[in-house]
């Protein structure tokens, strides 16, 4: 028996489909309110994460579940506004099966989600990459751009109005975030300890 039909993958999983489907339905679903769990930030994570697991020097394999659960991750927004994590399993749970992937493989992309809600909780490696991943910005120089889309989006959906409320929000999650793989600890997390300090010294101001 093959070492891939051991472990539940199936051969032919179309990886190409799974993307197809998934960035159509975001790019015509997802309301115009999501200005930070958008489209770009599902491509900005794909990428993120590709580049995690090869320095992560994750296999091919892996590397294709990886790459799923991130287009998947965010596409629950587009039925919900709450728990969207169990929304975008559902989708996944639906839609993948009949594109190859047999159910191993399913929830494993499907635990690689789940990790991701706040506060974040992987339970192996692929899962702590697409936790570094989805936050990949909070220590890379266009964090305050970013951060500038979830505010907006915060504002939008009711969550908090003002900009001291916003910045007392991401002192408060900036200190209590970690990154799990070795190359953000490596290549993030200095930076993001810049931009805490930065968003401290906003809240001194009177």
């Amino acid at each position: 028996m093959a070492a891939g039909a051991y472990l539940g993958f199936i051969p032919n999983m179309d990886v190409t489909a799974a993307e197809a489907y998934i960035l159509g339905k975001l790019s015509r679903e997802l309301p115009a309110g999501r200005t930070y769990h958008c489209y770009d930030h599902t491509l900005d994570v794909v990428r993120a994460a590709e580049s995690i697991a090869r320095q992560e020097h994750i296999g091919s394999e892996d590397m294709d579940l990886l790459r799923v659960a991130a287009l998947f991750h965010d596409s629950g927004f587009t039925e919900q506004d709450h728990d969207h994590e169990e929304a975008s399993c559902r989708i996944a749970r639906k839609v993948l099966p009949d594109m190859g992937f047999s159910g191993d493989s399913v929830e494993r992309i499907c635990a690689m989600i789940m990790a991701t809600k706040i506060p974040q909780t992987p339970m192996d490696a692929l899962a702590g990459i697409l936790c570094d991943a989805d936050l990949d910005y909070l220590g890379r120089p266009d964090f305050h751009r970013i951060a500038r889309t979830l505010f907006e989006e915060m504002k939008t959906y009711g969550v908090l109005s003002t900009e001291r409320e916003w910045n007392e929000l991401q002192v408060r999650f900036l200190e209590r975030h970690g990154y799990f793989t070795r190359t953000n600890l490596r290549d993030r997390e200095l930076l993001k300890q810049k931009h805490l300090a930065e968003v401290r010294k906003l809240l001194e101001r009177p």
